[in-house]
């Protein structure tokens, strides 16, 4: 059973907490205060949001783009603006899923888990790109690493890259602390 927490700034479908029930979702909140959201996504946890409104307003993008990048959550907007531009702020924001109509309460479970399998695609795609961003800063700092004992030692290159990995096995590390432990004595001895 999946828990969702409820954000209706408009009164959009009066039977949707009950709908949501009915449908096999645990509600664990309900709000009508944007200023509580945040607070109560981190209390809480809920696997999704679902948020009404008439068009969502910048405090409220605000406050789900701040959710994004806190503590990720499948976000459902549910609002009678369908207009371009306030979409992609939203999406820009966020949001999974963006539904301007106002029978959406009939098709619930399709667009929760449509939202949801988006939202799940993003963020592998967020950490996929994390993991390699890391991976390239950690190569940064071996070549930076490789080049002051090349200096320092008068060594080849892979003659520096042999002497870093040695040094990282003998010590137990990972190949880039022992790179960053290398470029911090370097800069403490110029």
């Amino acid at each position: 059973m999946q828990t969702v927490l409820l954000l209706e700034h408009t009164r959009l479908h009066p039977r949707l907490r009950t709908a949501l029930c009915e449908l096999g979702y645990d509600v664990v909140s309900e709000l009508s205060e944007i200023h509580r959201l945040h607070a109560e996504v981190t209390r809480l946890a809920p696997e999704v949001i679902i948020v009404t409104t008439d068009a969502p307003s910048e405090e409220m993008l605000v406050s789900l783009g701040s959710i994004a990048g806190d503590c990720p959550r499948t976000v459902i907007i549910i609002a009678q603006d369908g207009t371009r531009e306030l979409i992609r702020r939203a999406v820009d924001s966020g949001v999974s899923a963006y539904v301007v109509d106002p029978s959406a309460v009939e098709r619930l479970t399709p667009i929760i888990e449509a939202a949801i399998a988006r939202f799940e695609a993003f963020e592998a795609m967020r950490k996929e790109l994390a993991g390699t961003r890391a991976k390239l800063a950690e190569r940064k700092l071996v070549e930076k690493a490789k080049g002051i004992v090349m200096q320092q030692r008068k060594l080849s290159e892979d003659q520096a890259y042999g002497a870093l990995r040695k040094m990282a096995m003998d010590q137990n590390l990972a190949l880039a602390e022992v790179a960053r432990r290398v470029i911090a004595v370097a800069q403490l001895l110029a």
